[in-house]
């Protein structure tokens, strides 16, 4: 009846059940052969705002997990306490680093829009994790996703692609209509990603009956018709006290993931909506933002201002609004957040806030709108506004603050503008103007001071500022990460590994991590661990074309080619031109003894990126071992100019010496004498050849 396997049949893939209403979609379920139950939850937004599937899910097994393996908790403590903050109280504390220690005006760092992606991630190694303890598969089923914030959303695709459905079973719950992704750029997409992942099984198109629950009592998520009539057909006055009454009772529970939902719906339509309801939204908005919800915080922050009236009370009006804005902004829908500057320049004359709204709009063109149209100009005279009116402030204090924050975002326009003194010179009067009391916004500098050194190419003294930070902020992980990636540029590999792993006990997971851990332990020629950290990020970011890339010639050279080639043809999906793969892939031919279709992709390689020195080297060893002499100098004398490298030189001494220009040969093999053993024996062959 519903297109679904007969009994006895065990699924071996996710599923993705379509019906009108929850009560329909858990009849459908009752028809399908599925592992046993792990849990049924319901992702209504509603309920509790960003991660209520999620929260739901970890409250349940939490408990469980952290009696099987204890320091899950220690692992996974940021995960755990954003998406199920009632968690918090039972893993060590998740936020500890300088961002926490300052008010809500004086914070200057908040976490990337790409944070939650690593929620999403450290969430399903956790659960992957509790799993290994199950005596057999189970079902996960998370409901009405359709109505679900985009923090649960990202989750389950990340879920659907990372777990064996024979290990965990997702069951993922919507309506008919088409599942769109929220405005703005998106690490994951849900509805590319369930179609690929999980059958379709859809269930009638008319539903049969609904829940009995009322509109209020349901936190409005209710999908029966009579009750949501019922509920509209009551005067005005007892639906408010009506949502009072739920709204003290949810109250009372004393968990932290209903201030996100329920609370704040209930608030801001019963009686106190002016007090109770603007603070349930301003208690939320700060919640979400300090956590990195940007989408749940963009809506927060707009039902804020909609509630207060600017004239009578304008310092909520402008907390909604700045709210508002910086969480469009972050959340990649920078032309919405232009629009709330836009407005709000147009009605206030307080200096202290035009000047968040030029630094905010500068911003936009540096980092937040899409790179082909940002405007460098525009950021520059915004920020110069900033900073002009930061200096007429009457409070020197204030004054001072501001001066040095908005200074320090021009120096970011100044480094993407490739003027790294200047830039230098910005950062150094903000450390030298900045009170001891401002840490937080001394670590930024000194941070943002060492990536200007990196970029003038000054590796040493970077170091020394990121090493700095680590010992200002310690708990902070992209100070780690900073000096790991130094100490590699470097060639400190060991010490390099240790800040890299440091980062993996102070972050969500990170592919970039695990990429840079890969590359250095490849670099000091540990295979196994290069290509274990490899699969960690291809786990994490199956579209790392570079983690392709180093996997496929790593795997090459240990003699897996059977690997080699899967990376390959990943790799050229992604990235058809790549002359990388495509060198790689030329190996794999020759290996199988076709010269000239090795030759012929060489050629690609160079046609699509001509000062790709390696792809020329290998094209003339082949053509060396096909006979064209002549062809094989030509590519290899290109190699050199591009790549003046030992094992070039060697190889072009060696078709030197095979035509009988012993001369050149000899000035090869002198050149890298003492990088191989036996150019010493040709070195005297050629000199006595050419007398």
């Amino acid at each position: 009846m519903f297109g679904v396997p007969g009994p006895g049949t065990l699924m071996a893939h996710h599923v993705w059940l379509r019906a009108c209403t929850p009560t329909d979609r858990a009849h459908v379920r009752e028809a399908l052969d599925l592992p046993p139950p792990l849990l049924v939850v319901d992702a209504h937004r509603g309920l509790r705002g960003p991660y209520t599937g999620a929260g739901a899910l970890l409250r349940a097994v939490a408990p469980e997990a952290f009696r099987h393996a204890p320091d899950l908790a220690v692992r996974h403590n940021t995960e755990l306490a954003t998406a199920a903050p009632e968690l918090a109280v039972h893993v060590p504390t998740a936020w500890s680093t300088l961002e926490w220690t300052v008010s809500d005006e004086r914070r200057t760092r908040f976490y990337s829009r790409l944070h939650t992606r690593g929620i999403a991630d450290g969430i399903t190694a956790f659960l992957r994790t509790h799993l290994d303890q199950a005596d057999g598969p189970r079902t996960l089923v998370v409901d009405n996703v359709h109505h679900a914030d985009q923090t649960d959303r990202e989750f389950l695709a990340v879920l659907l692609r990372r777990m064996d459905p024979a290990r965990l079973t997702v069951v993922v719950g919507t309506d008919h209509d088409d599942l769109d992704d929220p405005p703005g750029p998106l690490s994951v997409s849900l509805p590319r990603v369930l179609p690929e992942f999980a059958r379709v099984v859809d269930g009638p198109s008319v539903a049969r009956h609904h829940d009995d629950r009322t509109y209020v009592d349901s936190d409005g998520t209710t999908d029966n018709p009579d009750a949501i009539a019922e509920y509209r057909a009551l005067p005005k006055e007892e639906r408010a006290r009506l949502h009072d009454e739920r709204c003290d009772a949810l109250y009372a529970l004393g968990e932290q993931s209903l201030a996100l939902g329920a609370i704040p719906f209930h608030a801001e339509r019963g009686t106190r909506r002016a007090t109770l309801g603007v603070n349930a939204l301003k208690h939320a908005l700060g919640h979400c933002r300090k956590v990195g919800l940007y989408h749940a915080a963009a809506d927060l922050a707009l039902r804020g201002r909609a509630l207060v009236e600017r004239t009578r009370e304008p310092g909520l009006w402008w907390h909604f609004t700045e709210g508002a804005a910086a969480a469009l902004a972050t959340s990649g829908r920078a032309d919405e957040a232009a629009l709330v500057y836009d407005e709000a320049r147009s009605v206030t004359e307080n200096p202290e806030q035009q000047l968040r709204l030029a630094y905010g709009t500068a911003m936009l063109h540096v980092r937040h709108l899409p790179a082909h149209r940002r405007d460098p100009a525009q950021a520059r005279g915004w920020m110069d506004l900033a900073i002009a009116l930061a200096d007429r402030l009457t409070d020197p204090r204030e004054a001072a603050f501001h001066g040095v924050f908005a200074r320090n975002g021009l120096a970011l326009i100044e480094v993407r503008d490739g003027h790294t003194d200047e830039a230098l010179r910005l950062v150094d009067a903000g450390l030298a103007a900045l009170d001891q009391e401002h840490a937080l916004l001394h670590s930024v500098l000194r941070l943002n001071r060492g990536l200007v050194l990196a970029a003038a190419g000054r590796f040493e003294d970077a170091l020394d500022e990121h090493f700095a930070n680590t010992v200002l902020d310690p708990g902070f992980p992209e100070h780690h990460f900073h000096v790991g990636t130094l100490l590699r540029r470097l060639g400190r590999d060991r010490e390099a590994i240790e800040a890299f792993e440091r980062v993996l006990t102070l972050s969500p997971p990170f592919p970039e991590v695990h990429y840079n851990l890969a590359d250095a332990w490849s670099e000091l020629g540990d295979a196994r661990r290069a290509l274990a950290e490899f699969d960690q990020v291809l786990d994490l970011d199956p579209e790392h074309l570079r983690a392709y890339v180093n996997r496929a010639a790593l795997r090459f050279e240990v003699g897996d080619t059977h690997g080699a080639r899967e990376d390959v043809e990943a790799g050229l999906l992604l990235a058809p031109e790549d002359p990388h793969l495509l060198c790689v892939k030329a190996k794999l031919l020759a290996e199988d003894g076709d010269l000239r279709a090795a030759a012929a992709v060489l050629s690609t390689a160079v046609r699509h990126d001509p000062s790709f020195a390696s792809a020329w080297a290998l094209r003339g060893q082949l053509r060396f071992e096909t006979g064209d002499f002549t062809g094989a100098l030509a590519d290899l004398d290109r190699a050199v100019a591009l790549d003046d490298s030992p094992e070039v030189r060697f190889n072009r001494a060696v078709v030197f010496e095979k035509v009988g220009r012993y001369r050149d040969a000899a000035e090869d093999y002198r050149a890298v004498v003492d990088t191989y053993e036996d150019a010493r024996s040709r070195l005297d062959f050629c000199l006595r050849a050419v007398g």
